[in-house]
């Protein structure tokens, strides 16, 4: 076979098996010859030919894809290796390599420079003259911070300053003293800022001595309320800096290096003791493919870039790549800097091990808002090649129906977008036209009907696939809906007892693995529709039971009401209950009883006047030889949609709050 009918992959495969034995740098190239990915090898031969054996994984099937060639340059060493290495990936800069970018961007704390400022948190410096303090590496405790501060200083809270005639609310509560209106001056109030200015200047006990010292002298002149202000002012100061502590067990310099991956996605904490004090916090979220053994030299390597940036003491997790670390940094920088890796028999581990677990939370709590943020895609990308979609299904809309013996049905709908769900876009839907009556079928009619009319009407964008929960049924029943819609979104039914997946008008489900991408992203969207319809339900049950319902009959107060829910539960059965049945649980005469009974029928009778006529529409339309037409004009395509949204009673309604 010559080399132009050889495959891509076999020609990379070709190259790693002729590759010497020797250490040294591989790069792979793209089509366009671009550098993506430099690696080193103890072995060249052995590491290249890994990649082409046994199972891969993501990263690994994601680099050979990519990759057009392999080249290899040879060392004598694996130092000489790491240190080549190390200049190829500054040179060429790859992109499944750790490039780090200045991640830091911890806030601040500004003081306006104005007649009477005001003092927020902002990541933004403008050089106008403001005072600004930090950066905090803990923004929540900064914010915390900031909350006490507006408690304890009646300083203005608005964005703007503006000359007004009455105060706003925060001078009826204590909260300001009310500068636009002109109560207080200019020096009395300019006194709270230069107290802030005092506990922001971080000069640590100096400044506590200091304003304890202003503390006594107010409280001996009999000033009480600028005492205590200054007191609290220093406890919360206290506790600030108390969150930025990890554990000050000596005074040695030293950084915290730990690191979390997921695929491809690797995110790396540092933190940063001085003088026994964590100083910063620095995450940096980084692509690469190398390997795990490789990952902490790489990040070092790009991270530490100045002599005056490197402790006397760094703490790793992982053995690998250490050794060669410490010498790479003595040759560089010419300093003497301790690897020391955290082990439980290290004189203070359990006071290492927190805080490189710290380290360690903090790099995984960001991978999981990077898988968040970049969605399911393996699971979307399954899903569209099992189910034959047109597309990459990133909106999903799920459909689930609840109701108790036909009495109070609501149908959910949920959206999931990128693989999350999009609380914003959920909807639930009060079906009329099947109330009283167990009718899945027509309940999905109802909702979906109701739901696409809608979007078709408003030119709405249409989700990329439909999940009903349940079976065949269900599913071409909504498929008869968005047919006679002239609609082409895909839909797929999940059936709960075997998990089975059934597409329109077909004879035999679909069944994935349980352990599939696929099939766990469905249930996800399954489960979440079940839980939205059954909370709406539960709902519209207390609501109508308890209140909306037996409140309107004459003679019912409150405890009254309570006496009847106990007793018959739904307007139907009161309406069907006996004249004497009713006075004895009320304890009413037969007069009133009378009255009660009679009302609770005219009520049913009228919500049943209401509900009967369009259920009888609702029918008619969605026989099975009008709904399963796919000739049908759009004149009778328009008439229909037309007859759907009238059957409907009320329209799809945005989610309410769920706890």
């Amino acid at each position: 076979m010559s080399t132009a009918e050889k495959s891509a992959y076999e020609i990379l495969h070709e190259t790693a098996l002729k590759a010497p034995s020797s250490s040294g740098v591989y790069l792979w190239r793209d089509a366009k010859g671009t550098v993506i990915y430099v690696g080193k090898a103890k072995s060249l031969k052995n590491r290249l030919s890994s990649y082409f054996s046994g199972d891969k994984g993501i990263k690994t099937r994601m680099l050979i894809s990519r990759a057009k060639s392999i080249e290899y340059i040879t060392t004598a060493n694996e130092y000489e290796a790491f240190l080549l290495e190390n200049n190829l990936i500054k040179k060429y800069t790859p992109r499944y390599n750790i490039a780090l970018k200045d991640g830091k961007s911890y806030p601040v704390l500004r003081i306006t420079k104005e007649e009477f400022p005001r003092f927020y948190k902002t990541r933004r410096v403008i050089q106008d003259g403001s005072l600004y303090f930090g950066p905090f590496p803990d923004a929540g405790a900064l914010d915390t911070f900031i909350d006490t501060l507006y408690r304890l200083y009646p300083v203005r809270h608005c964005r703007t300053f503006k000359k007004r005639s009455t105060p706003c609310m925060y001078y009826h509560i204590g909260r300001c003293k009310a500068p636009c209106c002109g109560k207080i001056s200019s020096e009395s109030y300019n006194e709270y800022i230069g107290e802030i200015a005092q506990l922001l200047e971080g000069k640590g006990d100096e400044t506590a001595a200091k304003m304890t010292a202003q503390m006594k002298a107010a409280a001996a002149e009999l000033n009480f309320e600028k005492a205590a202000r200054l007191r609290d002012g220093l406890r919360a100061l206290t506790v600030m800096q108390n969150q930025n502590v990890v554990e000050a067990f000596d005074s040695e310099d030293r950084d915290y290096i730990a690191h979390f991956r997921e695929g491809e996605l690797v995110s790396f904490t540092v933190l940063k003791i001085r003088g026994g004090k964590l100083m910063g916090r620095d995450n940096f979220r980084v692509v690469s493919l190398s390997e795990a053994g490789d990952l902490l030299e790489e990040f070092a390597c790009a991270y530490y870039t100045e002599r005056e940036m490197i402790p006397p003491a760094i703490y790793v997790s992982t053995r690998d790549g250490y050794e060669l670390l410490t010498q790479w940094i003595a040759e560089t920088f010419h300093t003497e800097t301790k690897i020391v890796l955290v082990t439980d028999g290290m004189e203070h581990a359990g006071r290492h091990e927190a805080a490189m677990n710290m380290a360690l939370e903090n790099a995984r709590e960001d991978i999981i808002r990077r898988v968040r943020e970049r969605g399911d895609t393996p699971a979307m990308e399954e899903l569209q090649r099992l189910l034959g979609l047109p597309r990459l299904p990133a909106r999903i809309e799920g459909f689930d129906i609840a109701h108790i013996g036909g009495k109070f049905p609501v149908a959910s709908l949920i959206s999931f977008y990128n693989g999350n769900p999009d609380k914003k876009n959920y909807r639930y839907f009060r079906l009329k036209t099947t109330n009283g009556v167990i009718d899945d079928f027509g309940s999905m009619r109802e909702a979906t009907s109701r739901r696409y009319s809608r979007l078709v009407n408003e030119g709405a964008e249409l989700p990329d696939l439909i999940l009903i929960d349940g079976g065949i049924g269900q599913v071409n029943a909504v498929d008869g809906i968005l047919k006679s819609l002239d609609l082409d979104i895909p839909i797929a039914g999940l059936a709960k007892r075997d998990e089975e997946i059934w597409r329109p008008h077909s004879s035999k489900p679909i069944c994935l693995p349980k352990r599939s991408d696929a099939l766990r992203l469905l249930q996800r969207v399954r489960d979440e529709t079940h839980r939205f319809a059954t909370s709406r339900n539960q709902t519209l049950r207390t609501k109508e039971n308890t209140v909306s319902v037996f409140s309107q009959l004459p003679h019912v107060g409150e405890k009254r009401e309570r006496i009847l829910v106990q007793t018959f539960t739904t307007l139907e059965n009161l309406a069907a209950a006996e004249e004497a049945k009713i006075a004895q649980a009320l304890h009413v005469r037969a007069g009133e009883a009378s009255e009660i009974l009679l009302a609770a029928r005219n009520l049913l009778a009228e919500r049943k006047s209401r509900t009967e006529p369009k259920q009888t529409l609702f029918n008619a339309q969605l026989n099975e030889g009008h709904s399963s037409r796919t000739d049908a004009s759009a004149g009778e395509r328009s008439a229909y949609a037309e007859a759907l949204a009238a059957a409907a009673l009320d329209d799809d309604l945005p989610m309410v709050a769920e706890p």
